[in-house]
């Protein structure tokens, strides 16, 4: 029963919500890189769900394309039949993704969430090599269902399971040891050492930033490594960029800066680009080796996010000035995290393009700046395995003073928890 102390999310919605805790106010509208609440107060949007936003809130580009679409009574729930919606995304897909990054892949609709990519691109690596095991890493994060869940790293994430994760093996992401071991010794002794016990992988799945994770980056000469150790032998490569795709790390992939071509790709969040449910998984032509409706999913047709899709492709990406942008706008916030870190101890930061974090010494100050952070009028959330990094992931869009005015807030944030 709803009292005066309770609402009807209190009543009704299960315990298992969590960002509203965070964000104690109910949101009403959004433009942009803002939100407003019902009492009218504004919100700037340094978390863009969780990167399914790199474009902004009700973006009007991407909405007048969807609002004409469902005005002319457009497909929206196709399954994965043929519609008009789906062969301009696969066109865009083709002519603005992939034959100017000379890739070669097939383009597979799973489900629409980041979760469906990633178990489908684990089905499929374990099909084409008819092995089982995945390799993943320290601090990873992959999603919440269950094969998704084998390759995450978090314990609280991995327990909310309920049963064995199977089949899935971490090793050490890029940093874990602080420099103090020499990249993929373990990782190569076990492979290549018959009496080691683990068995020769299907696939290796990496995220080349971990932004769950804490915001650990991945330099290029270690994803370059990677992907040598697993062509060498005979194992998949899996990029996740479900997060760190669309352009959030600068370019479109996020893989690109490293020169590798991965042998699957998940995408998902930002790719709908009105922040309309939608995943890709792409591939390599030799390794479609699934048979018709093997792997399926009721949303996997979801023709408006098509719609809104391509023209966000067409738009940001059929040039590199949102990416020069990005990149820009990187370096501005590096700065002024620089800043904030040197004028309070125990604090650091780390980032690329536009995902950054503040690193705290104290993990408890994270969560503390982001509650203050939020009391002044800006979102953003914590990550890493101890909630010790305050992790930025505004639109790709903002303005450059509405960038300036997040980060004196949370500059002030952070002088107020840490002074």
């Amino acid at each position: 029963m709803i009292t005066p102390e309770t609402t009807i999310f209190d009543d009704l919605e299960s315990n298992v919500r969590g960002y509203c805790r965070s964000w104690p106010a109910v949101f009403e509208t959004a433009q942009g890189a803002w939100l407003r609440d019902e009492n009218g107060r504004d919100f700037l949007d340094f978390f863009a769900g969780a990167g399914a936003l790199n474009y902004g809130h009700n973006n009007p580009l991407l909405k007048t394309a969807l609002i004409d679409y469902l005005a002319g009574d457009g497909i929206t729930h196709g399954l994965d039949m043929s519609t008009v919606a789906k062969r301009k995304l696969l066109e865009t897909v083709r002519d603005t993704l992939l034959a100017p990054r000379g890739l070669d892949y097939k383009v597979q609709f799973p489900g629409p969430t980041g979760a469906n990519a990633v178990e489908a691109a684990l089905k499929l690596a374990r099909k084409v090599t008819g092995r089982q095991s995945i390799l993943s890493f320290t601090n990873a994060f992959h999603g919440m269902t269950l094969g998704a869940l084998s390759v995450t790293g978090n314990a609280m994430k991995r327990a909310g399971a309920g049963v064995p994760l199977h089949h899935a093996t971490p090793m050490p992401y890029d940093g874990y040891f602080d420099g103090t071991t020499a990249d993929f010794q373990w990782m190569e002794r076990v492979l290549d050492d018959s009496s080691s016990g683990l068995d020769r992988p299907a696939a290796v799945i990496v995220e080349t930033v971990q932004g769950e994770g804490g915001v650990n980056l991945a330099r290029a000469e270690w994803l370059r490594h990677l992907a040598s150790l697993c062509s060498a032998r005979g194992i998949l490569l899996i990029v996740d960029d479900v997060q760190m795709g669309c352009g959030r790390t600068g370019p479109f992939f996020s893989f690109e800066t490293a020169g590798i071509t991965p042998d699957i790709v998940t995408l998902s969040k930002s790719i709908g680009g009105y922040g309309l449910p939608m995943a890709l998984v792409l591939f390599k032509p030799e390794h479609d080796v699934w048979s018709p409706g093997e792997h399926n999913g009721t949303f996997r047709g979801n023709n408006p996010s098509f719609v809104t899709a391509q023209v966000a492709l067409e738009h940001y990406w059929s040039d590199d000035v949102l990416e020069k942008s990005t990149g820009a706008k990187g370096k501005r916030v590096a700065t002024a995290l620089n800043d904030i870190a040197a004028a309070a101890p125990g604090i650091s930061t780390r980032g690329r393009g536009l995902v950054h974090g503040l690193v705290f010494d104290d993990a408890s100050q994270a969560g503390k700046v982001c509650q203050v952070a939020f009391e002044r009028g800006l979102l953003a959330e914590t990550s890493g395995a101890s909630d010790e990094v305050v992790k930025l992931l505004p639109p790709l869009t903002i303005a450059d003073d509405e960038l300036d005015h997040g980060l004196r807030i949370l500059g002030d944030a952070v002088e107020t928890v840490c002074s």
